[in-house]
């Protein structure tokens, strides 16, 4: 038993193993000889991507570590995710993160703990366990937020995202003693079994808690506030990583705790409630608050807290095809976001700024970028034949089917918004002289990640089922 169980963790345990081996690397190495450390994070990564990937389609499910813990497709498919973002993080930044050598080997090791913390989050069957992933996941974005040397910007945002984080976990801590106060246990099914049908103060106060714990994480409206000045000041990779894997690890437990564990119990439909109006509110206050930006970064910001409303639509439908939207969309979602953050990092670096007015004359003096840039802020705003549109497609349809007609409306509508401030970043890359600006030749492993990322954000609008077949099982697994 306790070898099966051990089993079912090996992507975790390689993840740590990984991420030890890059320390002891980096301390070893002298600083010139560091840049052995990108390939063998790939390399590594790949490794377990492609281990996990074998493990979706093969492997042996079930609850391991007495049922505190989870092997099951949805959390691999989580896991798929997180290597997928980490990898595209590592290759777009390789040049960013070189112009500080003495930093180089620590990063990496930062990022990969990180992606250790997520896959516990995405797995766990305790509110414990689901704290201890969700805390190494956050210290280590704390450092790498704050990662850039003899940077205000940087540090300011590392002190902002310290200080909301560290009260956000509190807050979250706080609605889990409730829980067990409640229950008289942490495991999810344990939860669920003893929480009954009667609506009582405790149980609001405690759904509350947790909501805003965990919405800080997502960045849902109203816990939105830290996340345009941390976009903006930290490192452009970190941001991207930020915004992407961190957002759908929250997503994991947000789906487990509410809809799976808890379904049809009081907690469930207080928690349901409350996600309607906030999900209402992240998409019209996202996408609106957005239009006046003229950094790109924050641009990017306001973007992610829109299509963390979107995500949470799906959460709403309660369902197999509510799940499975919030999967297919938390996927392409990293493609689309990464090819955005790729040519943001590439361009931020070259020309030293990040506003948007920089990106004139893009078109000409960077094709690649401007195209990549283009496919990816489409793909966002959902404009067909881009992955970005089937996945609102899927998101939408389950919310509808569930009654709840008006949510889709709204988020329609703002979606249509957002195609006005995402199509202003395409006029000035395409309409703007830039005749001062210099020319940016884009090589390398940034030129890899750009062109893969368009191409599976086309690939998958023009042929989406594969991707949805993964994500019907996932949620299959998950909503019987």
């Amino acid at each position: 038993m306790v070898s099966t169980d051990f089993l079912a963790i090996t992507p975790e345990i390689a993840v740590a193993v990984l991420a030890l081996l890059l320390v002891a690397v980096a301390l070893l190495l002298p600083q010139g000889a560091r840049k052995g450390l990108v390939p063998l994070n790939v390399f590594g990564l790949l490794g377990i991507l492609a281990y996990t990937v074998y493990d979706f389609f093969f492997g042996k499910m079930g609850p391991v570590f007495r049922g505190m813990y989870y092997h099951d497709q949805f959390a691999d498919f989580f896991k798929i995710l997180f290597l997928t973002a980490a990898i595209l993080v590592i290759l777009s930044s390789r040049e960013y993160i070189g112009k500080w050598p003495a930093y180089r080997g620590n990063f990496y090791a930062l990022l990969t703990a990180a992606i250790l913390g997520m896959m516990i989050m995405a797995s766990s069957a305790d509110l414990l366990t689901f704290y201890v992933g969700l805390e190494l996941m956050t210290i280590t974005f704390y450092i790498l937020v704050g990662y850039l040397p003899h940077d205000g910007r940087s540090s300011e945002a590392g002190i902002k995202y310290l200080v909301l984080g560290a009260s956000s976990s509190a807050i979250l801590l706080y609605g889990i003693s409730f829980i067990y106060g409640l229950t008289g246990s942490t495991q999810l099914s344990g939860i669920g079994a003893q929480l009954g049908s009667s609506l009582t103060p405790p149980i609001i106060l405690a759904t509350v808690f947790l909501l805003a714990g965990l919405g800080f994480k997502i960045s849902l409206v109203p816990f939105h506030m830290w996340a345009p000045d941390i976009y903006e000041g930290a490192p452009t990779p970190v941001t991207a990583f930020l915004a992407v894997a961190s957002k759908a690890a929250a997503f994991a437990a947000v789906i487990r705790i509410y809809l799976v564990t808890l379904e049809h119990q009081s907690f469930v439909q207080t928690g349901v409630a409350l996600l309607l109006i906030l999900a209402a509110l992240t998409m019209i206050v996202g996408n609106l608050v957005a239009i006046p930006q003229k950094n790109i970064k924050r641009l990017l910001a306001f973007s992610s807290i829109a299509q963390a409303g979107y995500l949470m639509v799906g959460v709403i439908a309660e369902s197999v095809a509510g799940v499975k939207g919030v999967l297919f969309y938390a996927m392409i979602y990293v493609f689309a976001n990464m090819g955005a953050f790729a040519v943001a990092t590439y361009v931020g670096q070259a020309q030293g700024s990040d506003e948007i007015r920089d990106y004139a004359g893009l078109a000409r003096r960077s094709p690649l970028a401007a195209a990549v840039m283009t496919a990816s802020v489409l793909s966002l705003a959902g404009i067909p034949p881009l992955a970005g549109f089937v996945g609102k497609f899927y998101l939408f349809s389950a919310v509808i089917h569930q009654g709840y007609t008006w949510i889709a409306y709204v988020g329609f509508v703002m979606s249509m918004v957002s195609v006005y401030y995402y199509l202003s970043v395409v006029k000035v890359m395409y309409l703007g002289e830039g005749a001062d600006l210099p020319d940016i030749p884009v090589h390398g492993a940034a030129k890899f990640t750009m062109v893969f990322t368009m191409l599976i954000t086309l690939f998958i609008g023009l042929y989406p089922t594969p991707l949805a077949q993964m994500a019907i099982s996932a949620a299959t697994s998950l909503v019987k």
